[in-house]
């Protein structure tokens, strides 16, 4: 990272030149635009504004290890590999988890541990985490991942009932109190419990 650049400046401008359309297989031509399209399966890729948002609250390290719950299409786990030290991806759909293994790998990561399984056990086999990202709708904070939150971590996910979730920063204090803040009205679609 440059001198008197901070972290967010350098995710800022690594954002602004992602190619959206290469983790998209259809509406390729509208990836430009600042809005979800589908990617199969019930599944969504968000609107970029809201990815950039999601992944400046996280407040990312160089040294962090991320688990993300829904790699979906990839993009998100893009902006978090290049931004961390590690990532663990959580997919429970086979067929996207199949082809983010594939597109994060030509993009050149070495850097992302991927998982076919429900998001909403995390991989406690790997915890804590620094940060957990969640691009998924609970109805409730699973109390698995917050368990597997680092003392000092934080985590964004959206909260909420089906249609419209609250997105909230979750922040673990070194007692291990958890601290919530509202950041925003969101429509993810739902995390599956088991």
């Amino acid at each position: 990272m440059k001198e008197g650049i901070t972290v967010d400046e350098e995710i800022k401008r690594y954002f602004r030149q992602m190619d959206r359309s290469f983790y998209m297989e259809h509406d390729k031509d509208k990836a430009h635009m600042n809005r979800p399209f589908s990617i199969g399966h019930g599944q969504t890729i968000s609107q970029p504004s809201l990815v950039l948002e999601m992944t400046l609250a996280l407040g990312l390290e160089p040294h962090h290890k991320v688990l993300e719950i829904g790699t979906g299409s990839g993009f998100q786990t893009d902006l978090l590999a290049s931004f961390a030290e590690e990532v663990f991806t959580v997919e429970r759909i086979r067929p996207l988890y199949e082809r983010a293994v594939e597109k994060l790998g030509q993009a050149g990561f070495k850097n992302i541990h991927f998982r076919c399984d429900n998001g909403s056990n995390g991989w406690p086999e790997e915890a804590p985490f620094d940060r957990i990202m969640v691009t998924a709708a609970a109805e409730t904070i699973p109390h698995a991942l917050i368990d597997q939150l680092k003392e000092g971590g934080k985590m964004i996910i959206p909260v909420g009932t089906f249609g419209l979730q609250e997105l909230l920063q979750v922040t673990k204090k070194e007692d291990g109190e958890i601290i919530t803040k509202k950041l925003m009205y969101v429509q993810f679609v739902k995390l599956y419990d088991e």
